[in-house]
């Protein structure tokens, strides 16, 4: 009420005087240097107080501050510099629009195990020595461009469950145009949209003969080497410290990890393009296995 009362007699809200408000102790240049410095080195907030001549708490506001800004800044496109992606809808879009061919696959970070007493404490990823992780999924272009990653789940759920609960296949289905490239992981996706998603094709029976197991590898050979260009993506976040192993909260991965591939897009997305040779020219079709 007392508020209220204020804002009438002044006729609007307070207006501030020039330099009023909070004095931070770093600028923002190095406010964002900070953070540059956390997320790509995973330093503890104490060195790099140390190293600016300010509180830890001081540089742990900063890191929460400028974090955010960094993770909504979305995803560079090659040659378009005022276009972001932020969204699932924004990649099939684009892609459909330019002609692109998209690389899916998911890629797991460990991360700390949730506190005693907390759900998924005890659930661990098999086969990755019982670690508790993380998956995102990453799109890319065939240049090993990142389009978009995110989309956090718990490393224990398989990528056909995030196909339905990310609304990839909804994609698929409402822009036929786009065309994907996936690993048996997605196999799935591949047996739903045949015309549209190359996964790897199956392993003839032992008793075939053998100029069909000849042909086998050499289709795996050819659908790998179009599908790796988003194994080199995933690749690139894994060189930032704080991505190949979260040591923060985990509440703070999925921010944490779409800024730092959103900056890893704004480097991909000034590589200059390079051209296929005779030799990896191979039809799309011909890869993909017939409708069945």
């Amino acid at each position: 009420m007392i508020e209220s009362a204020l804002r009438e007699r002044r006729g609007g809200e307070r207006r501030r005087a020039a330099g009023a408000g909070p004095k931070h102790h770093l600028v923002f240049v190095d406010r964002v240097l900070v953070t540059l410095a956390h997320l790509r080195h995973d330093l503890p907030h104490t060195a790099l107080a140390v190293l600016f001549g300010v509180d830890r708490s001081t540089v742990s506001g900063a890191i929460r501050q400028i974090r955010p800004l960094l993770a909504a800044r979305g995803f560079a496109v090659p040659d378009r510099p005022g276009v972001r992606l932020r969204t699932i809808e924004d990649v099939f879009a684009y892609a459909e629009a330019e002609g692109v061919e998209l690389r899916i696959d998911g890629t797991d970070v460990q991360v700390r195990r949730p506190k005693a007493g907390r759900p998924g404490r005890k659930a661990f990823v098999s086969g990755k020595r019982k670690q508790n992780t993380i998956k995102t999924t990453t799109f890319s272009d065939g240049q090993r461009r990142t389009l978009f990653s995110g989309v956090a789940r718990p490393g224990r759920m398989h990528d056909q469950t995030a196909v339905r609960t990310e609304g990839i296949a909804e994609q698929l289905r409402c822009r036929p145009g786009v065309g994907v490239h996936v690993d048996e992981g997605y196999r799935g996706l591949a047996n739903q949209f045949p015309n549209q998603v190359t996964a790897p094709p199956r392993k003839p029976k032992t008793d075939a003969p053998i100029s069909e197991h000849h042909a086998w590898r050499n289709r795996r050979h050819e659908q790998s080497s179009e599908r790796i260009c988003v194994e080199h993506a995933n690749a690139e976040y894994k060189q930032w410290r704080s991505l190949q192993r979260c040591t923060g909260h985990r509440e703070q991965f999925a921010e944490t990890q779409a800024a730092i591939a959103g900056l890893v897009s704004d480097r991909s997305a000034r590589r200059p393009t390079r051209r296929k040779t005779s030799k990896e020219l191979v039809p799309i079709a011909a890869a993909r296995p017939a409708a069945r």
